[in-house]
């Protein structure tokens, strides 16, 4: 590949996932690359962008897959060396121990890779928990780092457009400036390659329509409590139900969380709100006021006036885990390799990076086949 024939690249979708892998392929040289997205991380909070509610913790849970740990860990070390001392993206993460719950026996192959990781004795383990370890590990702001994301992609040369994509060949055919109504702006209209990061819209996409791409509806609320210098979470067992705590460098702190599946309610619900300050004080009471818990055990009651609002959005899933993987598709006389990067539920903040650079190889292997 050479900068006097760059090959035009079009990635469709601009969440973390997109985002991050848009910026891989832009900073490679000999390549030109356009987001083509209806919603950017500038826009006004909506459940049709997930990733600007996510709680953004990286607590992998690839177990012992090999392929998915790669991805966690090549993740989580990019992400720990942008959040080191005067590193380029600090102000986005903040470096945190992580105490991990669980209701059941379980797998730590992955998370044992971590720095300081330890099991912890049965006496400092919360209630209901039959398990724990700890770890450090980085916490990430999600509204900050996708604008970090985003300003990098730019000033790297890179191209947004937005628009509402009906089918895959409208691309194909008309590249991302077929939703400008102007002429291209460099290159070829048409792209040499499509990358599908488009989460739940894969699902939709005419051409992609990927039925095993399901929601997962997700409620968070976002408190003022800078006096949390940990994070933590309780997992496992019967109930599936993820309780976290993930302070964020602005001493902001999200606490959680739910996991419906396939509930399209797009708001939050308040008996939801109840439920997650109850079981959140069940586990770390340091979460209320200090000033409250000099006086008296905190009550739900007490939270009400540090809350900073409630989110919820939907996780994009996939029936047997994110697809990642080359097809070829037809457009006119020619075949344009297509790679899909999505369906990676909760957890595209730990496997952004790593899934980036998975789909940069097979991109690459497509254009080795194609000579």
């Amino acid at each position: 590949m050479t900068t006097s024939n760059p090959k035009n690249i079009v990635v469709l979708g601009a969440g973390v996932i997109g985002l991050t892998t848009a910026l891989k392929i832009q900073e490679e040289e000999g390549y030109n690359v356009t987001i083509l997205a209806e919603q950017f991380p500038t826009d006004p909070k909506t459940v049709k962008y997930a990733s600007l509610s996510a709680g953004a913790h990286h607590v992998s849970v690839a177990g012992a897959d090999p392929a998915q740990r790669d991805i966690d860990l090549e993740t989580f070390k990019t992400m720990w060396e942008l959040s080191g001392p005067e590193a380029s993206a600090e102000g986005c993460f903040i470096r945190l121990p992580q105490y991990e719950f669980h209701r059941e026996e379980t797998n730590h192959d992955t998370l044992g890779l971590m720095p300081n990781f330890a099991e912890l004795p049965a006496s400092s383990l919360v209630p209901n928990a039959v398990a724990g370890i700890t770890y450090d590990s980085v916490n990430t702001d999600a509204p900050v780092f996708l604008d970090y994301l985003l300003a990098r992609f730019l000033a790297a040369g890179g191209v947004i457009v937005r628009g509402s994509i009906v089918h895959i060949d409208q691309v194909l055919a008309g590249g991302a400036h077929a939703f400008t109504g102007s002429e291209p702006a460099r290159g070829a209209a048409v792209p040499d390659a499509v990358i599908v990061c488009l989460g739940l819209g894969a699902r939709l996409l005419g051409g992609v329509e990927d039925a095993l791409v399901y929601p997962v509806r997700g409620q968070t609320v976002r408190i003022r409590a800078p006096w949390v210098q940990k994070c933590m979470s309780l997992s496992g067992g019967p109930s599936g139900i993820w309780t976290y705590i993930i302070p964020r460098r602005s001493g902001d702190v999200i606490i959680g969380g739910t996991y419906e599946a396939n509930d399209w309610y797009s708001r939050p619900r308040p008996e939801t709100t109840v439920d997650i300050l109850t079981r959140v004080l069940e586990i770390c009471p340091e979460i209320a006021p200090p000033e409250i818990r000099a006086e008296r055990v905190p009550t739900i009651e007490d939270m009400y006036p540090i809350i900073v609002e409630e989110n919820c959005g939907f996780r994009p899933c996939r029936k047997g885990g994110p697809r990642l993987e080359l097809e070829w598709k037809e457009s006119g006389t020619r075949k344009v390799p297509v790679i899909h990067n999505y369906g990676h539920g909760g957890f595209g903040y730990i496997a952004c990076y790593g899934s980036a650079s998975v789909a940069f190889n097979l991109l690459r292997e497509a254009f080795r086949d194609a000579q």
